[in-house]
Parts: C-alpha cells; structure tokens; sequence
C-alpha cells in the first residue's frame, strides 16, 4: 500500500474496507494466500461477486495476484495480503482535509 498523500485515498481504502466480505477476504488472505475457487468456498459466495470485492481491494493496493500453473496443468489464480499499516487519527485527517476532492451535490 502506498503512502496516503491525498485525502481521496484514505476514502477509496476506507470504503474498500467497508464492506464485511472484503474484511473477511483480509483476514484470509492474513492466514494464507488463496485462489480464488477456495476463496469463494471459504465465502459462501460466487466468484463473479467474489471478484469485485478483490478487485476493490487490490486497486487500493491491499491484496495482489498473481497465476499459476497447478499440478494438473490447471491455471489458477492466487491472492496474498500486501502488508499495511493504516493510521488513522486527527492528526492525518487534518493532514489529508485540504486535498479532498469535494463533489457537489445534485439538487
């Protein structure tokens, strides 16, 4: 994960880490790296649904993938944690308040 240098990346990891299943998916991910076939059993989900929550999670850099070949020939993909570390106090808030990309509302 990179270093937050502008407020809409700490919202774009915050709301990658809002939803149950994708901190589930890091708790996995934390234990082993995983394919996806096993993730989505782990889940009780479908691979199309469990694809967009790794998409999320690897476009703010908190997993990776990668392919391999299985035994039998088999390409399969894997998924491994990134190591983090997110800090989140007022002092980065602060920090990050005046690079935040404000979008008007529709009236």
């Amino acid at each position: 994960m990179k270093d937050l240098k502008h407020g809409d990346d700490l919202l774009r990891i915050l709301e990658a880490l809002s939803n149950p299943y994708r901190l589930k998916i890091i708790a996995i991910l934390h234990q082993e790296r995983q394919y996806v076939s096993q993730l989505a059993r782990d889940l009780g989900i479908s691979r199309p649904l469990l694809y967009l929550h790794l998409q999320k999670l690897e476009e703010v850099e908190l997993i990776r993938s990668h392919h391999e070949i299985s035994e039998n020939g088999k390409a399969m993909k894997y998924y491994e944690l990134d190591s983090f570390n997110l800090t989140l106090n007022e002092q980065v808030i602060a920090g990050l308040a005046d690079s935040l990309t404000l979008k008007k509302r529709k009236e």
